[in-house]
């Protein structure tokens, strides 16, 4: 990637350089985020932490806890508050809560491990860092200007969110069967795009230091955002229990 940067980034060493900076705190970030989540997700993904906490035993049979309710849209509030507030809150707060949405996002994907084989998860996984990869590299060095196709993928973006929430509560396999065609399309769309964007925001010499550490976390969050949301898709295509 650091060849990359420095292939297609301004002419200039020094712009080089903080493109550099920039996006080695980015993917950074990234990584974090996707050691914690996977970390909690392999240490807590058993049928006994599961049903302990997970499951409520009522007289009419077992349903599903509050807590795991809490764990599973809990972090929606928190990424609506963590990209609404970026430009009030400090480093260290959007810091603390960009951690703590990695964490429940750990907690959310636990059950992978119930459902899939451990082999069918790492397969899946070394599809996803790839495919990501490519997309990613495909954003930085495009010189089309991939806002329009950017915001029709929000649009379709927001529609998967609706229909996946609807879905939890319908369960039909059809329909989270086409969810996942389209979110891989999705996914992949909205990652060069925003590699473009954060492009954008490397070589931007007006802001300040903070600004880019705030637009790098915030630029780390997507892209984890993204590669989770990717690697579920595929999981849910591909995914088998043997």
């Amino acid at each position: 990637m650091s060849e990359i940067i420095d292939n297609y980034s301004f002419d200039t060493a020094e712009k080089q350089a903080a493109a550099r900076v920039f996006f080695g705190k980015v993917y950074g970030f990234m990584f974090f985020a996707l050691i914690v989540s996977g970390a909690i997700a392999y240490q807590y993904g058993t049928e006994a932490f599961f049903l302990k906490y997970f499951i409520t035993i009522t007289p009419k049979g077992a349903n599903l806890s509050i807590l795991y309710y809490v764990v599973i849209f809990s972090p929606i509030g928190i990424a609506l508050l963590f990209q609404t507030m970026i430009n009030r809150l400090s480093f260290p707060v959007l810091f603390g809560l960009f951690s703590l949405y990695s964490v429940l996002i750990g907690f959310a994907i636990s059950s992978i491990f119930l459902r899939y084989s451990m082999g069918s998860i790492a397969t899946t996984f070394g599809i996803t860092a790839g495919t990501f990869g490519v997309m990613a590299i495909m954003g930085y060095v495009t010189k089309i200007d991939l806002t329009k196709m950017g915001s029709i993928l929000y649009m379709a973006f927001i529609g998967i969110f609706i229909s996946s929430i609807v879905n939890f509560f319908l369960k039909s396999e059809g329909f989270q069967y086409l969810i996942s065609i389209l979110g891989v399309i999705v996914f992949t769309g909205l990652t060069a795009y925003h590699m473009q964007r954060l492009k954008q925001f490397a070589h931007d010499s007006e802001l300040s230091a903070d600004e880019k550490n705030k637009l790098a976390l915030l630029g780390g969050f997507t892209l984890y955002v993204l590669f989770i949301n990717l690697f579920l898709s595929l999981l849910r295509l591909f995914g088998s229990r043997d």
